[in-house]
């Protein structure tokens, strides 16, 4: 007989977001304490998945030593089936939410929410938008996983790309997340600057295929085909390379609820550029560790990206301090454990 594990993490959504990033990270690390299981759709490096029907089997069983299982939830299906799972098949389970929203959710997320044991918000901008939260645990980062090149240049020249320095973002090409401010942005630092290739990382759903399309015609349309690149998405194992290689990396979206990749950067030993959004300027630290810009400015986006390129002792510096800050501050370890402590309450059967 299969013991019941003490933790299921869902991951329902088929296609790779932001969300899914975060759960495989923490997943990652939180399969080295927890005996757990990951419902659902695949994620790169977490262990295989089980079926939701495997999950609800299992979950009849409390596990050895508890009174009940968890089931973290970051979805509005997931929190339907966990709340199915719990109070119509009244399986000993308890049910935690993650949210990285920083805005008012529409009336039925509020009231799927609302049915929660507990919420766990990734920032205090998130965790107003509750009337009450169990923690606020910021994200964190593998920086085992993540790391400095011991030589950029050599790096950024091994990746293959071309030109002398790489700048990038990273993440779905669509408006919000401000990929068209980049390449704009980038049109005007590249007239100065001819060693600096960029590159536009990630994938495009159907609904945005024109302005992708657009955004690779501008390119073209300045004669910067060959320097503002379109890779795609960019997979497990190669965006650690990627982030330590490069000089700078982009992030300037037009809304973003939390947004990790900068982070991710920091602990490359890589600076960033972001808008102020998500939980960039934190992560920025007064602009110890990043520059932030305003949402939609391409100007700002492009003279920020101008004096760090202008000054790469500066972008070293800050790498430094981005990395100690992602080592001290930022470590998925600490995530793991601040989570452990909500499930601990839980098991404990406080609420």
């Amino acid at each position: 007989m299969i013991r019941a594990p003490e933790l299921y993490v869902t991951n329902y959504h088929r296609n790779f977001t932001g969300v899914s990033a975060t759960i495989a990270s923490i997943t990652r690390e939180q399969g080295k304490t927890l005996d757990l299981r990951l419902v659902g759709v695949p994620l790169p490096g977490a262990p295989a998945p089980i079926t939701r029907a495997e999950a609800r089997r299992l979950s009849r069983t409390p596990p050895p030593g508890r009174a009940c299982s968890i089931w973290h939830v970051r979805r509005d299906p997931e929190m339907v089936s966990a709340i199915w799972a719990r109070d119509v098949l009244k399986l000993p389970i308890r049910t935690v939410f993650t949210s990285a929203a920083q805005h008012r959710h529409s009336a039925v997320p509020r009231w799927l929410i609302s049915k929660m044991d507990a919420i766990i918000a990734t920032s205090e901008s998130a965790a107003r938008f509750f009337p009450e939260v169990a923690a606020v645990i910021p994200h964190g980062v593998d920086t085992e996983r993540y790391h400095p090149a011991e030589d950029r240049r050599a790096a950024w020249a091994g990746l293959g790309y071309g030109g002398e320095q790489g700048v990038a973002i990273i993440g779905r090409i669509r408006p919000e997340k401000g990929t068209d401010i980049f390449v704009h942005a980038m049109i005007r630092v590249m007239e100065t600057n001819p060693g600096v290739t960029a590159l536009v990382l990630g994938t495009t759903k159907s609904k945005n295929r024109t302005f992708f399309d657009t955004m690779k015609a501008k390119a073209a349309d300045t004669g910067l085909a060959r320097r503002i690149l379109f890779p795609g998405f960019v997979g497990h194992d190669a965006l650690p390379k990627i982030l330590r290689a490069i000089s700078l990396v982009v992030n300037v979206a037009r809304y973003e609820p939390f947004g990790v990749v900068p982070l991710e950067g920091m602990a490359s030993g890589t600076p960033f550029v972001a808008s102020a959004t998500g939980y960039y300027r934190e992560l920025s630290a007064g602009g110890i560790t990043g520059t932030i810009v305003e949402p939609g400015d391409v100007a700002g986006t492009a003279r920020a990206v101008s004096e760090l390129l202008a000054d790469p002792a500066r972008i070293e510096r800050m790498g430094v301090a981005g990395r100690e800050l992602a080592e001290r501050r930022y470590p998925i370890a600490r995530e793991a454990r601040e989570i452990g402590q909500v499930y601990d309450r839980l098991w404990a059967c406080e609420r």
